[in-house]
């Protein structure tokens, strides 16, 4: 293989290591969908096992010529988040959720940062953008598995309103955390400026992202076709995208602005489903790059660039340093609300899972910092995002029956009266009817999606059906 890239040229070379990518990764879903692991899982593993330590089947150069699809997968993520964010839901839950998702997410960054700057004594770049990743969660693993088991309640309304701010605010901590690294490593030093600096240029970024959002509303009139729509929206992220590369800033942010701003004055949900069935091939390659960078011999090596621990033993303290930060942070913003007591002591458990924006945002640091405390960075998110995505599903389940969001008993799933108006008891069987017909009420309509074509032909084969059962009932007769 590797002769066969040494004789090609460049554009075939991209071309059939993007082949290879898709297809194995694709492939690699097969085996990870039988252990009911995440797709992320199997991603990253094709990309370690297609890259420089086993079986070196991409190029170097063709990874090194990828770092572009971290920007574009985090705007589909971001983008996508933003529908989320509506105004009249935020409203209505008032600072509560906001307090909880301070507090969780800011005591996972502070205990990472104590551990690896103070006990450790890590370089301060790497312990501070460490830290600020430890911010980050992973709301794909929790909200398939609320899907799964047809959890609800209070809990359920927390956990997903939580979620979805979380990422902000990993952002912010980020784009913080990257200016005071880049500053210690350049040897200016910390102050007000460089942490206000961020700060400033978010808000702008926020602006920015905004407007991009009313822009896309103007060029989506009803008549709009339903390809165009798709075009016009990618080709407004990627613009985004190509702005925000030039001024070297993340397009994370800006990105769930113009997402929110364009569901809030639309209620447009049908776009974000396009945008959901476009973006798996490009977070595929994403991931699956993210997998060819991953350093295995860095994990088992000191780097004098960030301290002498080894990054086997500093990835195993911030896997387990984060699930408690997370936990205590979700537990005392919980008291702070006065939350009930199944939130308070089950939400923690929720917010296991790190992936998408945390492994982006590692790509983005570990080009921003270069060298050994960029693979490093990159090294310990993506060793520990595999972890995560194995136990985040079993923990968010753990906490929605400890809740008691949800329930495996007829009675709970679908509750009926019992009793008659007359006083009487209904029998088992007159229970178990009427449990079928809620549950058949709540299940959504489906519309129907039927050319004239098929539906004439359903129409035919139905009377014919009727007829023939008609024919067997005289021949019984």
């Amino acid at each position: 293989m590797t002769e066969f890239f040494n004789n090609a040229s460049t554009a075939t070379s991209v071309i059939v290591s993007i082949a290879l990518m898709l297809f194995i990764g694709f492939l690699m879903t097969r085996i990870t969908k039988k252990l009911r692991l995440p797709n992320v899982t199997a991603y990253i593993i094709t990309g370690i096992l297609l890259g420089p330590y086993c079986f070196k089947l991409i190029p170097t150069n063709i990874i090194s010529g990828m770092d572009f699809l971290s920007d574009i997968a985090l705007a589909f993520i971001a983008f996508s988040t933003g529908e989320f964010f509506k105004f009249e839901v935020l409203k209505k839950n008032g600072m509560k959720v906001l307090w909880i998702t301070l507090l969780e997410s800011i005591a996972a960054s502070i205990l990472v940062f104590i551990v690896t700057f103070f006990i450790l004594h890590l370089e301060l770049a790497f312990s501070v953008v460490l830290a600020a990743l430890a911010a980050a969660t992973a709301p794909a693993s929790t909200v398939m598995t609320i899907h799964q088991t047809g959890a609800k309640g209070d809990f359920v309304d927390t956990l997903l309103q939580v979620v979805a701010l979380d990422d902000i605010v990993g952002l912010l901590l980020y784009s913080m955390a990257i200016s005071i690294a880049v500053a210690s490593q350049t040897g200016e030093g910390v102050n007000v400026t460089s942490i206000l600096t961020p700060i400033l240029t978010n808000i702008g970024v926020l602006i920015l992202g905004g407007v991009f959002g009313i822009f896309l509303k103007l060029l989506m009139p009803k008549k709009r076709s339903t390809d165009n729509r798709l075009i016009i929206t990618v080709g407004l992220l990627f613009a985004f995208c190509g702005i925000c590369a030039m001024l070297d800033l993340s397009p994370l942010l800006g990105c769930m602005a113009m997402g929110t701003i364009y569901i809030n004055i639309t209620d447009d949900n049908k776009l974000f489903k396009q945008i959901n069935y476009f973006s798996p091939p490009i977070l595929l390659l994403f991931f699956v790059r993210s997998g060819l960078n991953f350093k295995l011999d860095a994990l088992v090596n000191s780097s004098a660039s960030i301290g002498t621990t080894p990054l086997l033993a500093v990835g195993v303290l911030y896997f387990i340093i984060r699930i408690i930060g997370k936990y205590l942070g979700a537990f005392l913003g919980c008291v702070w609300t006065k939350k009930d007591k199944k939130v308070r002591n089950y939400l923690g458990l929720a917010l296991v899972p790190q992936a998408g924006v945390a492994i982006g945002l590692a790509a983005l640091g570990a080009r921003t910092l270069g060298g050994e405390v960029g693979i490093a960075l990159e090294t310990i998110i993506l060793a520990s995002s595999v972890l995560y995505e194995l136990i985040g599903p079993a923990c968010a389940k753990l906490s929605l029956y400890l809740s008691g969001s949800y329930s495996d008993k007829l009675e709970d799933i679908a509750p009926v009266t019992e009793v008659r108006e007359t006083g009487e008891k209904k029998t088992p069987v007159e229970l178990l009817i009427e449990r079928i017909q809620k549950i058949q009420e709540e299940l959504p309509k489906h519309e129907s999606i039927e050319s004239e074509n098929e539906a004439a032909f359903t129409e035919a084969a139905e009377n014919q059906h009727e007829a023939l059962l008609a024919r067997i009932r005289r021949n019984r007769k």
